[in-house]
């Protein structure tokens, strides 16, 4: 059968209408972190306001009603008519995809708001959207909606009132109010944590911004400001760790339309640390920019070290590793016509970014070296390099053991891991099992054509704590890297990886927690590629069986039991799972690693900064800080505990 394509039977999306209809094409997901998008569309626009000069304070107001207010002090958006539109400045920057003025660097030199999709996107998306303006000594105020259309669909961003003038007032700036559309959506609310985090970085990357985040459902309430930007920022992030010198590097530095800010400071722990952002944008992944500041870093450095007879004649520069043990750094660019590229696009590709920083940041940081400010920060800085380049070596021989193809026999592999028979890498599973009891139920009760098995017979180390050679010294930690096969810290390779799902699987108690707790450790400052390219998972087992003649279900939170119990009725045995070794392996498979039926929970690292602040918070050596983060955050309800759940 064969049907007629003619031109009549194309669809021609107008307007905000295709928005809706792939809403995922434009914010991502329609899950939390589309739903958070949208509100940071707006406030991407205030933001740009401030950034060019125009205004101080953005103000985030969660309502009541499940709607969300962005109130800035800038300049307002243009209330006056479009020449060529021949609407007002409001409805063309609502309704109109891709309009704004940041595509006209006369207006805004540099802008985070192009790395998203615009107030327009939010305004689709959203059941009703108000946008109040103070400009011209007048106040205007203008109204959209989702309204249903003769042809029975919904369409979003409808003009209900048009743009009219309300009063007289001495202000100037934006006042925006919306609600996510729950057709879209789905029943979602916005998070103050989320909303809080995110503006504290904001602050912290904007240092003349104020920023207040206000909860009007909880009653919560934050303000954030940071006269020392990035350089507080810094600070921020090694709170918990010796620092090697009390104020981070600071340097800012411009050239034409590229603006650099870096902040470095040292600790005594053993790995490095850069967090980096183009345009207030997270650049997870890295990119151009980052490999620059290394560069100068390198060559400042060891320059300085030839010149004050640090380095002698005849010995060798320090390599770039030596310099990132231990380092911490937060960069910040601001530039036009950036291209990302990246797994999550979020890393930075501009060819001509390395160049820039690397020539910013020479330059600053020989201005430093001359000025009395750098005291005696360059020698410990050499000195911190000098007894990382004497662990090189020793890290190196275990490194080579460590990426050697056929090292079972030298980890004791064999015996220990079960591998799968199967090389499809895309469908293989690795499951990381506490004990050897649990192990054996995995072994017996595994599918070996995909699921292998990796029993630990000990506590792994805290690699929070331990210099790299260290690491690569516990058995443990070297039976993971060698059944991975990916390498580790800069020689990982991804693409080596023989697992496509690497699951910890520990008990529900508080020695699971505290293993499963150890590996993400590992994993974050040694594999880190992997989290983030979602290879990491967390298993669920059951905490109970609720069970009697003719009724069994696994419970999986105590949350759940209530209603399990009820369901069974009269008569019913509970059996309390304490560990993974009391299931027998069709229990184990059956509950916990079938894929029809298990639920794993996929490790994110939604923020980078926050997610360095909680490792050297409950890794670290500040028992206080540790006793007061459990204090106001643990949940030990596993329902609760674990929003994100991932259900595979």
């Amino acid at each position: 059968m064969t049907s007629k394509y003619e031109a009549k039977d194309i669809v021609v999306l107008e307007g905000l209408d295709a928005v809706r209809l792939r809403p995922g094409m434009y914010i991502g997901t329609t899950g939390p972190k589309g739903y958070h998008h949208i509100l940071w569309e707006i406030v991407d626009n205030a933001i740009d306001e401030i950034s060019s000069g125009y205004g101080s304070t953005i103000t985030i107001t969660l309502n009541q009603d499940g709607s969300a207010t962005v109130e800035d002090d800038g300049r307002g958006i243009p209330v006056d008519k479009h020449p060529t539109m021949n609407k007002s400045g409001v409805e063309v920057v609502y309704t109109t995809l891709h309009a704004g003025g940041k595509f006209n660097s006369s207006n805004y030199k540099f802008s985070g708001g192009l790395h998203g999709v615009g107030a327009s996107v939010t305004n689709a998306l959203s059941k009703w959207c108000d946008v109040t303006v103070n400009r011209n000594g007048k106040t205007y105020n203008m109204r959209f909606e989702s309204l249903l259309g003769d042809d029975g669909k919904v369409h979003g961003g409808q003009v209900v009132k048009q743009l009219t003038e309300t009063g007289r007032s001495t202000l100037t700036g934006t006042k925006v109010t919306f609600l996510p559309d729950e057709l879209i959506f789905g029943k979602q609310q916005f998070s103050f944590d989320v909303i809080s985090k995110r503006a504290r970085e904001l602050a912290f990357l904007n240092k003349n911004l104020k920023i207040k985040v206000i909860d009007n459902v909880n009653g919560n309430e934050d303000f954030f400001h940071f006269e020392g930007g990035i350089a507080d920022f810094a600070k921020y992030l090694v709170e918990g760790k010796v620092k090697l010198y009390d104020e981070p590097i600071y340097l800012e530095q411009e050239d034409d339309d590229f603006k650099m800010e870096l902040a470095l400071i040292y600790t005594d722990s053993y790995t490095e640390n850069c967090f980096s952002y183009v345009n207030n944008i997270p650049t997870t992944e890295g990119g151009t920019h980052e490999t620059g500041a290394r560069s100068a870093i390198t060559k400042v450095f060891n320059d300085y070290a030839r010149a004050n007879n640090f380095l002698k004649e005849k010995e060798a520069n320090f390599l770039g590793e030596d310099f990132r043990e231990g380092m911490t750094i937060v960069l910040s660019v601001k530039m036009n016509n950036v291209q990302f590229e990246g797994q999550t696009k979020t890393k930075l590709g501009n060819p001509e970014a390395r160049v820039k920083v690397e020539s910013l940041a020479i330059k600053g940081l020989q201005e430093f070296l001359n000025s009395k400010k750098s005291a005696n920060v360059a020698g410990i800085i050499l000195e911190k390099a000098k007894g990382a380049a004497k662990t090189r070596e020793a890290a190196r021989r275990a490194k080579e053991l460590s990426r050697a193809k056929n090292s079972a026999d030298n980890f004791n592999l064999v015996g220990k891991l079960a591998a799968s028979s199967s090389k499809n890498r895309e469908k293989a599973e690795l499951f990381i099992v506490e004990g050897d009891s649990a192990g054996g139920s995995a072994k017996q009760g595994r599918d070996r054509s995909f699921q292998a098995i990796l029993p630990l017979r000990g506590k792994p180390l805290n690699a929070e704590k331990k210099r790299i050679d260290q690491v690569l010294g516990n058995e443990e930690i070297r039976t993971i890297i060698s059944a991975l096969e990916t390498g580790i810290g800069e020689d990982f390779d991804l693409s080596s990886l023989r697992y496509n799902k690497v699951i910890i699987l520990s008990d529900a108690d508080q020695d699971g927690a505290h293993i499963r707790a150890i590996l993400l450790t590992f994993f974050y400052r040694y594999m880190r590629e992997l989290i983030n390219d979602g290879h990491v998972f967390i298993g669920l087992p059951p905490l109970y069986k609720v069970y009697k003649k003719g009724f069994e279900e696994y419970v999986y939170s105590d949350v759940e039991l209530p209603a399990v119990t009820a369901k069974a009725g009269k008569g019913y045995m509970i059996q309390r799972y304490k560990g993974l070794g009391e299931m027998n392996p069709d229990q184990l498979f059956e509950t916990t690693m079938d894929p029809e039926k298990r639920t794993l929970i996929q490790v994110t690292i939604e923020d980078a900064a926050e997610a360095e602040k909680m490792v050297v918070t409950l890794m670290g050596d500040d028992i206080e800080a540790r006793k007061n983060y459990i204090s106001k955050h643990a949940n030990f309800d596993r329902e609760d505990a674990f929003l994100n759940e991932y259900k595979s």
